[in-house]
């Protein structure tokens, strides 16, 4: 298969994902609003033109034209003024983006509608309902993460011998050639060869990469290294140097431009793809999790590097947030890089995941327009009745969030500017894969 085919099955692998998830990230809000006798008019998937759609019962289903988002449309979204009327008109701009959010929850609504109305549900329905569509998102991300974790595994440092380093260079130099002046590395004067599996250091039996590394690093002196070659094991005995090698952080992973002075041996680990316990599955999607919290904190510290990497020509941060295009693009790039089959999938598992994954945290920001701002309100409601009858005051009734709407627009005003530059980048200076 060519590769310009191969680019366009992994974007609609990609785009059937995502239009799946939005399906039923809007199909969690809809099962518990209809469960609580929510009256939900409309339930779409996309934007724009409607390509397809069907009334059952009292709702409508159907597709849209663009493929970026979704929606559910519930009656009585916000309750009404202090007057009791939604048809009000005031002057003022602020006031008047609260009237036209009010006006536009009691759009068709019909006899009988007084009881079916989303802000005369109970606080606790109220956050059920805003929190089942990022619910969903995080059940399709633990799912897909968890699945590619036990079934496939990820790929890791083995300690199989892949390559042998000839000399012994420090990592702050960033050089491969060796010098006359370099010694021999230690693993080379070992006699280690490529294929070599290191079974024991020092006598003792050595599981991961990890633990030897850490062996190798805190040896000095004289050592013996046990492999295992073609089936036969040989001890084989060197000196350990002193080098100038990567920190690593709590995690093990190496830190940037930081080095300290540690055992060195000079041989490159072989990596594979292992699948992990459950419990092991378990910890890295902890690890995900945080990894996407701490992702969605630094966001706006991303922001000039979007910006130069998509109007100054400077280089695209491997780390850069990418859109729904950028990710669809790197999903046609995956399926080209001729990975085993078990491997093109675990990458593409892990693309749709992470996406979902960031649509349950992006959603859950306590922010209108976002799920989050809803769930906020309904809280924020059962807080002040709870305080009112605790004192034995008058009830306060319902939250009106409709008066939060100005900020509402405000918020998706900074996240329509964010979208398009990332669109921009995502197409002049693309995130790319190797």
């Amino acid at each position: 298969m060519s590769d310009i085919l191969l680019m366009v099955l992994g974007i609609v692998i990609f785009a059937v994902g995502l239009l799946v998830s939005i399906a039923l990230h809007e199909l969690g809000h809809l099962s518990f609003a209809k469960l609580f006798g929510i009256r939900v008019p409309q339930y779409m998937v996309g934007f724009g033109p409607t390509i397809w759609s069907k009334r059952k019962g009292d709702t409508e289903y159907g597709i849209k034209g663009i493929p970026l988002g979704g929606y559910i449309r519930m009656i009585g979204m916000f309750p009404p003024g202090a007057d009791g009327r939604v048809e009000a008109r005031s002057t003022s701009p602020w006031r008047g983006m609260i009237e036209d959010a009010r006006s536009a929850a009691y759009e068709e609504l019909q006899p009988g509608d007084e009881k079916r109305m989303f802000y005369t549900r109970k606080p606790w329905k109220r956050v059920v309902v805003m929190f089942a569509g990022p619910f969903m998102n995080l059940i399709i991300a633990v799912v897909m993460f968890l699945g590619v974790f036990t079934f496939i595994g990820l790929n890791k440092a083995t300690t199989t011998v892949e390559s042998v380093v000839p000399c012994v260079i420090s990592q702050s130099e960033n050089r491969e050639a060796c010098k006359p002046t370099d010694p021999a590395s230690p693993a080379k004067a070992a006699g280690l060869q490529k294929g070599d599996k290191v079974v024991a250091f020092q006598g003792q039996p050595v599981a991961t990469w990890a633990e030897l590394s850490d062996r190798i690093r805190a040896a000095r002196g004289e050592v013996k290294i046990t492999v295992d070659r073609g089936g036969e094991q040989q001890v084989l005995t060197t000196t350990v140097r002193t080098n100038l090698v990567a920190k690593r952080d709590a995690d093990g992973n190496p830190v940037k431009d930081e080095y300290v002075q540690a055992g060195y041996l000079g041989f490159g680990p072989a990596s594979a793809t292992t699948p992990l316990t459950l419990s092991e599955s378990v910890d890295q999607m902890g690890t995900m999790i945080q990894s996407g919290v701490d992702s969605l904190i630094a966001l706006p510290s991303k922001v000039p590097d979007l910006w130069n990497a998509a109007f100054n020509g400077e280089e695209r941060k491997a780390d850069s947030p990418m859109g729904v295009v950028g990710a669809a693009r790197v999903s046609g790039e995956i399926l080209g890089l001729g990975l085993p089959l078990e491997n093109t999938v675990a990458m593409v598992l892990f693309l749709i995941a992470g996406f979902n994954l960031s649509l349950f945290l992006f959603n859950m920001l306590p922010l209108l327009p976002l799920d989050g701002g809803h769930i906020a309100g309904a809280l924020w409601e059962s807080l002040r009745r709870g305080l009112a009858k605790l004192f034995r005051k008058p009830d306060p009734g319902p939250f009106d969030v409709a008066k939060l709407m100005p900020v509402a627009y405000v918020v998706a005003g900074l996240f329509i500017c964010f979208t398009v530059l990332v669109l921009i980048a995502d197409v002049v200076n693309p995130v790319r894969i190797s």
